[in-house]
């Protein structure tokens, strides 16, 4: 007496479909960024306040977390360090975007209570987070940055309602200041 196989071929591709099928349907998870249109005329840029202006530099190792307030001058500015907790860069970040976080409060307090509904309230939250006044956020990064700490400083700025940000590249003048300021603290890599 023989067995027959055919069947269990039949019943193994037909599982084997099924499951190739399957795992297409999961969709990786990225992150969206919109990058700005490029301007040819330089008067057509857009001007920003540097009072509003809050820039993170990120470098190589996961503590070295600097910031500083307004534009960078290599003699005068203050690198400060912080790190990703709820009193470190959000606190800072809260603290700055108060208003606008205020104004968030109350169209949240009256989306809860029906006053007003979703298509306005998201209409609404757009016009606060990128009002002129709203405060933005500037991360800047070398080369040897880790991906973790970038994806942080976005976790922080979104907790933050913070939506003027951008992602650039370090100059080379603050990347000796955060060179320097790390081997002043002695920061280590963790």
């Amino acid at each position: 007496a023989r067995i027959d196989m055919t069947p269990m071929v039949d019943l193994a591709f037909l599982l084997l479909t099924f499951f190739v099928l399957a795992a297409t349907l999961a969709k990786p998870k990225a992150m969206e960024i919109i990058y700005p249109k490029e301007v040819e005329n330089q008067d057509e840029k857009t001007k920003l306040d540097d009072a509003l202006a809050t820039t993170l530099l990120l470098g190589e190792n996961e503590n070295e977390v600097f910031y500083y307030f307004g534009a960078f001058k290599p003699d005068t500015t203050q690198l400060m360090l912080t790190d990703f907790s709820t009193e470190g860069f959000r606190k800072i970040m809260l603290d700055k975007n108060s208003a606008v976080n205020d104004q968030v409060n109350q169209l949240k307090a009256k989306l809860e209570s029906k006053e007003i509904d979703e298509p306005t309230y998201q209409e609404a939250y757009k016009q606060v987070v990128g009002s002129e006044k709203a405060p933005f956020c500037v991360i800047k990064t070398i080369e040897n940055t880790k991906f973790k700490n970038v994806i942080n400083a976005m976790d922080e700025l979104n907790i933050c309602n913070v939506r003027k940000r951008a992602i650039q590249d370090m100059a080379e003048s603050e990347a000796i200041a955060v060179r320097q300021k790390s081997s002043e603290l002695g920061l280590k890599k963790k």
